[in-house]
């Protein structure tokens, strides 16, 4: 049996799916010769760690344990109760990885997953890479950091993975790698990769006045808790950028030109999202409601799509024709599109599922499993 040491960084939806996932798929994983040992967990306030890290894991009566309390919204410090772990503060979480990542990483392997949405986990995935461990990364803010950050993460690239960065648990990342390593030459990448935008943008085109739409999404809870996270673009952008580092371009996200669908007066700075969902966005259906009206005339639908060709890599909204596979989407699918030298008169098309926690944690196991060659 080969035995994959981790430790997981944020325990929230995503990560929180992930411990049920690796519990739930131990019968498979066994048939394939793999054991997946989870050996900490932390959150933002701080790290849970086997007692015998070097030997032995969190079972998984703990790992649901941490799920439930996490679920309630408590801190995973209350596992510290359990005899069969320790418990570090945030002060002592980033010393006591690095004391792991150093001792696995030159003996067993260790592998860093980071499900959580913050952008300081970059200091603690450059260093436990250089320390010759993997990395398998759900959150994109360590890869749209900056160009040195990337730089250093990707100094080992067959020890990281991110497919979960971009698109969930759609095969885009691997995609563009393939291509890329072939030798073709990638012309230009559209793709609508916010699920939350891709359903607005739907409900648009059925002449929905963009207020209603927003309400709507964020009571069928598709946006974050204030929707302007969502309609600002950014989360597109940085996207967007994942997919440009990879094509070789050296940019940042200020390189990126982003449109955001409302303007900055009604910005967080501006008005609470009450006032903003009461009243802020009903100012912008006139001018939506306008260019749907004038895309329709024109045989084409609205998306929120980045593009990247040649030098420019943009976010924001596009007239695209109705028969294409861009202007067939409908709902919250995120689709990619893909014109290179070999792909040139039909591009590839990746189409699916671009959200969920449950998608994305799929995709990070996937990523997990993908490095088992990388253990003893």
């Amino acid at each position: 049996m080969k035995n994959i040491p981790l430790i997981l960084m944020g325990c929230g939806g995503v990560g929180r799916q992930l411990l049920q996932h690796i519990i739930t798929t131990r019968s498979l994983h066994s048939r394939k010769g793999l054991y997946l040992r989870v050996v900490g967990v932390c959150d933002s306030q701080c790290l849970v760690v086997t007692r015998d890290w070097l030997n032995n894991d969190l079972d998984d009566s703990l790992l649901l344990k941490a799920c439930q309390v996490k679920q309630d919204g408590s801190s995973l410090s209350i596992l510290g109760d359990f005899d069969k772990c320790q418990v570090y503060g945030h002060s002592e979480s980033q010393g006591k990885i690095f004391e792991i990542a150093s001792q696995l990483g030159k003996s067993t392997g260790l592998v860093c997953v980071d499900c959580s949405a913050s952008s300081d986990t970059v200091v603690v995935l450059k260093e436990v890479v250089h320390m010759g461990c993997c990395v398998v990364l759900a959150n994109k803010k360590p890869l749209t950091s900056t160009m040195e950050d990337f730089d250093k993460l990707f100094g080992y690239p067959h020890r990281i993975r991110h497919e979960s960065t971009v698109g969930a648990g759609l095969p885009v990342i691997v995609s563009l790698n393939r291509i890329i390593s072939s030798g073709d030459i990638i012309y230009r990448v559209v793709g609508s990769l916010s699920g939350t935008l891709g359903y607005v943008m739907s409900e648009l085109e059925d002449g929905k006045p963009l207020s209603k739409v927003v309400r709507d999404a964020k009571t069928l809870g598709y946006t974050e808790p204030d929707p302007r996270d969502d309609l600002s673009g950014m989360d597109v952008a940085r996207k967007a950028l994942i997919l440009a580092r990879i094509l070789g371009r050296q940019i940042s996200l200020d390189d990126i030109k982003i449109e955001s669908l409302y303007p900055k007066e009604l910005g967080p700075d501006m008005m609470s999202v009450e006032d903003f969902l009461d009243h802020g966005i009903s100012r912008v259906d006139g001018y939506m409601q306008e260019r749907v009206m004038k895309a329709a005339s024109n045989e084409k639908v609205l998306r929120y799509v980045c593009v990247i060709e040649g030098p420019r890599c943009e976010v924001g909204i596009l007239e695209i024709l109705k028969n294409s596979a861009l202007g067939r989407l409908r709902g919250s699918d995120n689709i990619l599109e893909i014109n290179s030298r070999c792909y040139k008169e039909q591009p590839l098309v990746i189409q699916g599922a671009g959200a969920g926690n449950d998608t994305t944690a799929a995709g990070v196991l996937a990523d997990i499993i993908d490095l088992h060659s990388l253990f003893p």
